[in-house]
Order: C-alpha cells, then structure tokens, then sequence
C-alpha cells in the first residue's frame, strides 16, 4: 500500500509540472481526426468539423484518472454550459486508450458526459502541437489503482479560431485556471 501511495504521488508531482508549447499564439493548429468518447460512446472526432462550428479549446492532459486530470476535466464539464452559450465547443486528448476514456467521459465526476475526449496513443498529435510527450513508468498506478501503462503529454490548452489559427496558449497554470483563462478567452472572442 505504501508503495502505491508513493507511486501516486509521484505521478502526481510528475502531471502537475507546468507545460510550455512551442506553437504559439497565431500559429496555425493542427487538425486531426482520430477516435474519441463523449458520455462512453466511441465516436470519430475531426477537429475540422468542430471549428467549422465556432472556435474549440482543444486542451491536452497527461492522463485520465490522474489528480490534475480529474480536476480539469470536473471543471470544463461543470462550466460546458458557459462555453456553449460563448459559442465553442471543448475536446480533450491524452495519451489514454478509447477504453480508459470510455469510462472516464462517462464518469459524473470528471467529464461527466459533457465534452469529448479524444485517444491519442501513438502520441502524434500532441507531437503535431510541439508538445512535449513523456514516456510512462511501470507500476505508476492512476486515483483508481489501476496502472496507467501509457505516456503523457504536457498539460497545454489551445483556444482555436474557426479559421484555424491559435488565439491563445495556457500552460503552467493549475487545471482550474488553465480551464478559467481559457474560458475568459473564449468568452473575449465572443463580444
């Protein structure tokens, strides 16, 4: 028990660490297609079609079921409504494969059915945002005590603009201010 409790935190001060991208705000993002859950329900997502809907905060974490993890997801699902009535959607991506997302888009404490989280298990489209992307270790166990058995992508939030450039970078921020700042962009954009 010990060692699991150590292990956790360990992986907790690891997820904490503050991201820095190297794509920047006016940089085009990215786009991707890639398989996804909203609510436990594998999907297809393309970033295309959502900006073709209004800008998206397109935000990476490290993984699911991790502390920092569990807190952003909590506050993008409980402040969605906010985000819609601004006219942009959310999408979370990991590293975590489609089943550990399948629980955790579900779960009523983290996601809670109300945003898409995206799979991202090679790593390439974190690596497409010039987001650091960090091997995992044996053993590193996620809130639940399952093993996480992937790697992680630095925690960096990206709004997007419906034609594709980036608005803005939050990064090195605690998960409810990464979450706040890029609300507060997002809601700018829309006066």
């Amino acid at each position: 028990m010990k060692k699991s409790f150590l292990l956790a935190s360990l992986v907790s001060g690891l997820i904490a660490l503050p991201g820095f991208a190297a794509l920047e705000e006016g940089n085009s993002a990215p786009t991707f297609t890639a398989q996804a859950s909203l609510d436990g329900q594998e999907f297809t997502y393309s970033l295309q079609d959502s900006l073709n809907n209004g800008p998206t905060v397109v935000y990476f974490y490290p993984s699911a079921f991790t502390r920092g993890c569990n807190i952003q997801a909590k506050t993008f699902a409980d402040n969605m409504d906010r985000f819609r009535e601004a006219g942009a959607s959310v999408v979370g991506v990991s590293l975590d494969s489609i089943e550990r997302l399948n629980d955790f888009s579900a779960d009523p404490e983290y996601c809670a059915g109300e945003l898409p989280v995206v799979s991202d298990e090679s790593g390439s489209i974190a690596q497409s945002y010039d987001l650091d992307v960090a091997a995992g270790r044996d053993g590193m166990l996620d809130t639940r005590g399952v093993e996480i058995g992937h790697g992680f992508a630095e925690r960096t939030t990206f709004v997007v603009n419906t034609d594709g450039s980036i608005a803005a970078v939050v990064g090195g921020v605690s998960p409810e201010e990464n979450v706040m700042q890029s609300l507060a962009v997002i809601q700018g954009m829309s006066m």
